[in-house]
């Protein structure tokens, strides 16, 4: 077959199955067969975590829909993969990564996941992650979970895979799917897209429902596209929106969201945007290659038309600080969800989780679980806390008023550019959107991005700024998957 799946866009595969020269069952089987040599074997990458045994008869189905009545959409025919919190109501397990939940199966599909079957998108598996998004316990790497273990990162074995949607960045970077579904609390889109060399975007939070999806906090958590580029990214998008009754978020998005993404795909869209980089915020982190690369591409943004910002300081960063609001949301929403899954459910509580993982220590706390005891037993539960209510209203307050929308109102931004996913430790607490998108590589071949971030909604200006700096920098490269330097 003369059609090359690597790095292939949702565009071009459209265009190869209109001609017929391929068929989506053909393409299940080209990703599976990639899957088996580099993910299973060879390097043993380990992003897929399961296989859906449907897939194939999920293919074909939308091959003889298609000759009979043409595409759906986009997405029709296009294989992917879900994150493995994200709920399917069919013969997959939804765990979570954790050995406690490797026999839990939904009842139904997330909402999400009902929004891809619908456009025709085929959920091929479910990626690793890190498990229970990396809120288990302290030290854990990113990308490991008991049930599926450590995913690799294909550019560099030292360098981390990030964030807890390890599996759903890497399967993307290393073509063993077309485009896949992430989520994000702070950071898990961002930072693993940018270790990645792919797309990764966080949408504000009530753009995408959350119903479905194993939670971690009520109010930061989204899910969002991972793609190679960022035309595939936005068409995942489209995709996924949906106004979803069951989710409280939502509501926020009311006359706010648009049909059609892909019209902001703009190409001269750096033409006199107005971009703040925030250089006091943890700048010192990076290394001097790191800030090398980011200061290229700043200048390449400069060189394209764009204003740039710098400083555009965000007065509050440095005040912002430890808070409590995660923990004490996890336990709250993760047992109402495993509520929600029925009698027949294999764990019903938090403490049902944690009492199973002291049974088995050697197989599921390689690394302990001090993050789910300090949430079973340091926090009620109601969201009743001081401190947490205290918490919550501060970090509105230093992340969203005095933070990034003082700032952007100051210097009259459309945007601020981070470098990497430095970015996430203010707006994934201000529920604010982001697009993490390639810029370079160190020496030693680890991937470096930058990250556009806007407030609520403004995904339209995201997306025009993402997709300019991408199709006039063109840096992403497949890794070779042939050794590791």
């Amino acid at each position: 077959m003369s059609f090359e799946i690597i790095e292939a866009t949702i565009t071009e595969i459209q265009a190869a199955l209109e001609t017929g020269e391929i068929t989506s069952r053909q393409l299940v089987l080209m990703y599976l067969e990639r899957i088996a040599d580099h993910d299973k074997t060879g390097l043993t990458i380990n992003s897929v975590l399961e296989i859906n045994p449907d897939a194939l008869f999920i293919a074909e189905s939308l091959d003889v829909e298609r000759s009979l009545q043409g595409p759906r959409g986009p997405m029709h025919g296009i294989p992917m993969l879900l994150k493995d919190n994200i709920n399917t109501g069919d013969k997959m397990h939804t765990s979570a990564g954790s050995l406690a939940l490797a026999d839990s199966f939904a009842g139904e599909d997330a909402y999400l996941v009902s929004r891809l079957r619908e456009a025709g998108a085929i959920i091929m598996g479910k990626a690793n992650m890190t498990e229970f998004a990396n809120f288990m316990t302290n030290g854990m790497p990113s990308g490991y979970s008991s049930r599926g273990g450590q995913v690799l990162n294909p550019y560099n074995i030292s360098t981390p895979t990030g964030g807890s949607s390890a599996g759903s960045a890497v399967a993307v970077a290393c073509n063993f799917c077309t485009v896949s579904v992430g989520t994000e609390t702070s950071g898990s889109i961002l930072n693993p897209g940018n270790l990645g060399s792919i797309i990764g975007i966080k949408p504000t939070v009530g753009m995408i429902s959350r119903s479905g999806i194993l939670p971690l906090s009520n109010t930061q958590d989204t899910a969002g596209p991972m793609a190679r580029t960022v035309r595939d990214a936005v068409l995942l998008l489209n995709a996924l929106l949906g106004r979803d009754p069951a989710d409280a978020a939502m509501g926020t998005s009311m006359g706010r969201l648009h049909e059609d993404y892909t019209v902001f795909l703009d190409k001269d869209g750096l033409r006199g945007a107005r971009i703040g980089i925030p250089r006091d915020y943890y700048f010192e982190e990076l290394t001097e290659e790191q800030l090398a690369l980011f200061n290229a591409s700043v200048d390449q943004m400069r060189q394209l038309g764009a204003v740039i910002i710098d400083p555009a300081d965000i007065r509050t960063a440095r005040e912002i600080s430890y808070s409590s609001v995660v923990l004490n949301e996890f336990k709250t929403s993760l047992n109402a969800y495993l509520a929600r899954l029925g009698p027949g459910a294999p764990m019903r509580t938090l403490r049902d989780i944690i009492d199973f993982n002291h049974s088995r220590p050697m197989e599921a706390l390689k690394y302990g679980q001090v993050t789910l005891m300090d949430a079973e037993y340091a926090t009620s539960g109601t969201l009743t806390e001081p401190q947490y209510l205290r918490n919550r209203a501060t970090d509105l307050r230093l992340c969203k008023e005095q933070g990034i929308d003082a700032v952007m109102e100051e210097h009259q931004l459309d945007a601020l550019l981070f470098p990497a996913d430095f970015g996430a430790r203010i707006t994934s607490r201000a529920g604010y959107p982001s697009i993490v998108v390639p810029s370079g590589y160190t020496s030693a071949g680890a991937p470096f991005g930058v990250t556009f971030s806007a407030r609520a909604y403004e995904e339209p200006t995201l997306i025009k700024l993402a997709y300019a700096y991408e199709q006039h920098s063109k840096v992403r490269k497949a890794p070779s998957l042939q050794s590791f330097i």
